[in-house]
């Protein structure tokens, strides 16, 4: 099956059914322009040479583009920018029970973590429920939508709550799968907020992946 690009803003989309992804999506306030700008440019500059070539990423160029997200954008999350809404109980449980609310009919949700200002996901979509916007593109516009709408009405504000632009990584192996589960429970713990990654409340992940990281030392 071909990898389909979808530009949407600064960062191209990459995605292909049947695929899992590590996804990142952040609050509207939690980056300043020129922190994406940059990353942005260097992103694109990677992906530009397999599109010239017609081929998939490499390997190594994956591992590149892992690396920029960390040092770029997620380090710079981990600080906590903006207003950090979702420190909030009501606003965090209110985005965990969203993502879970189609897991098992429109995607498999593998793994979660709501930080103060951004949140991680590993998810695979359903085939069945593609369409013009892309399978993963029309469920992160699900999640935001909803969560936005409500945490908006529980923050009394209006305006925009999410950033409209989002992260995501097509996973290509078994190996990078177990790699960007324990990111993504491991990022409260990277950040200094618990000691261990089950201590966080707004985590988790689905049973087929716990004995996994119970074998981890």
């Amino acid at each position: 099956m071909i990898v389909q690009s979808r530009s949407r803003g600064y960062l191209p989309h990459w995605e292909k059914s049947g695929s899992t992804y590590f996804v990142t999506f952040r609050l509207a306030d939690s980056l300043p322009g020129f922190i994406l700008r940059q990353w942005a440019f260097e992103r694109k500059d990677i992906e530009a040479r397999s599109r010239a070539q017609n081929r998939e990423l490499t390997k190594y160029e994956c591992e590149r583009l892992a690396a920029l997200f960390s040092e770029r954008v997620d380090k710079y999350l981990d600080l906590g920018a903006g207003r950090r809404w979702l420190v909030m109980p009501d606003i965090a449980a209110l985005v965990v029970s969203a993502l879970k609310f189609m897991d098992g009919q429109r995607y498999a949700l593998h793994a979660w973590c709501v930080m103060p200002n951004h949140v991680h996901v590993v998810v695979t979509p359903v085939r069945e429920f593609e369409n013009a916007k892309g399978q993963l593109g029309s469920i992160l516009h699900s999640w935001k939508s909803y969560t936005a709408k409500e945490a908006n009405r529980i923050l009394r504000r209006t305006g925009e709550f999410w950033c409209r632009e989002y992260y995501d990584h097509l996973i290509r192996d078994g190996e990078e799968h177990s790699f960007y589960i324990g990111y993504t429970l491991n990022n409260p713990v990277k950040a200094g907020f618990c000691k261990a990654w089950d201590e966080w409340p707004w985590s988790g992940c689905s049973t087929a992946v716990r004995p996994t990281l119970r074998d981890k030392p």
